[in-house]
C-alpha cells in the first residue's frame, strides 16, 4: 500500500514511518516547504497515487504552557482546519483510506465502569477540537478516528499533574503508531487506543481535583475514564507491548 503521512517527524510519526516501512508499505511524507496541510487543493496533489493517509499532526504545548487555554490555538487549527483539508483532499485525490489521530479525554466521566467507543463524550476546552476532526474524518468513506490515551514513555511529554482519583487510559508512542499501521486494514469508524490503569498507579504527580477543575485545560484529568481497546484488538489483533 502506498501511505501518505502527515506528522512524520512528531512523536508519533517518528514511531509510525519504520513501522509502516517495516510492513512493506510505501511511505511518503508532508514536505512543508511545498505543501500547507491546511490547503486541500495542495494536498489533494501531493495525495494523488496514493492508496491512504495518516495524519499525525498536533502541536502540543508542553510543560507549564499546557494550562495556558492560548497555548492550545494552534494544535486545535490541526485538528479543526487541518483535519477537514485532509478529508477534502482525499476525496479528490481518491484516497481510500485516513486514519486521523485524535484523544481519548473527550469521554465523560465512567467512574469505575468500562467506557467503549459508543460511552457518552462532554468534550470541553482544548479537547474538544478532537471531535471536530472525528466529525470532518468521518465524512470519508474510509476514515478511521483513534481515541489515543496519554502517552507516557520514549519521547512523550506527559501533563505535568493529573488530578482527582479514579482512571485514565495509557499507551506507550510506539503502541499508538502500531495501531495506525494496523487501522490502515480495518472497517472504518473509531478506535479506542490505550490500557486502562489507575491514576495513583502512573507515578505523575497529582493535585486536588479543585485545582484541575478551575481550568478547561485540566478540568478532563478530573475525570476517571477507564477507556478499553476491545474494538481495536478484535478488529486487528492489536495488543500494546509496552
Amino acid at each position: 500500500m502506498k501511505v501518505f503521512v502527515i506528522g512524520a517527524t512528531g512523536v508519533l510519526g517518528r514511531e509510525a514511518v519504520p513501522r509502516l516501512r517495516a510492513a512493506g508499505h510505501e511511505v511518503g511524507v508532508l514536505d512543508r516547504r511545498t505543501t500547507s496541510m491546511f490547503d486541500a487543493g495542495q494536498l489533494a496533489a501531493a495525495l494523488t497515487g496514493y492508496d491512504a493517509v495518516v495524519n499525525l499532526a498536533t502541536r502540543i504545548p508542553l510543560g507549564a504552557k499546557a494550562v495556558l487555554a492560548g497555548a492550545w490555538a494552534e494544535n486545535n487549527r490541526i485538528r479543526t482546519e487541518g483535519s477537514a483539508a485532509v478529508a477534502e483532499a482525499a476525496t479528490r485525490a481518491g484516497v481510500g483510506r485516513i486514519v486521523q489521530e485524535g484523544i481519548s479525554f473527550v469521554y465523560a466521566d465512567g467512574g469505575d465502569r468500562e467506557l467503549d467507543e459508543d460511552a457518552p463524550l462532554d468534550p470541553v476546552g482544548h479537547v474538544a477540537s478532537s471531535v471536530r476532526a472525528q466529525h470532518n474524518v468521518l465524512a470519508h468513506p474510509g476514515g478511521v478516528f483513534l481515541r489515543i490515551g496519554m502517552l507516557i514513555g520514549g519521547e512523550a511529554q506527559p501533563p505535568p499533574v493529573l488530578v482527582g482519583d479514579g482512571w485514565m487510559s495509557v499507551v506507550h508512542p510506539g503502541d499508538a503508531a502500531a495501531a495506525a499501521v494496523a487501522t490502515l486494514d480495518a472497517p472504518p469508524g473509531v478506535y479506542n487506543v490505550g490500557t486502562p490503569v489507575l491514576k495513583r498507579d502512573t507515578g505523575i504527580t497529582r493535585l486536588p481535583g479543585f485545582v484541575g477543575r478551575a481550568t478547561a485545560s485540566f478540568e478532563v484529568f478530573s475525570r476517571s475514564q477507564r477507556v478499553v481497546s476491545r474494538k481495536l484488538t478484535e478488529a486487528t489483533g492489536w495488543t500494546p507491548r509496552a
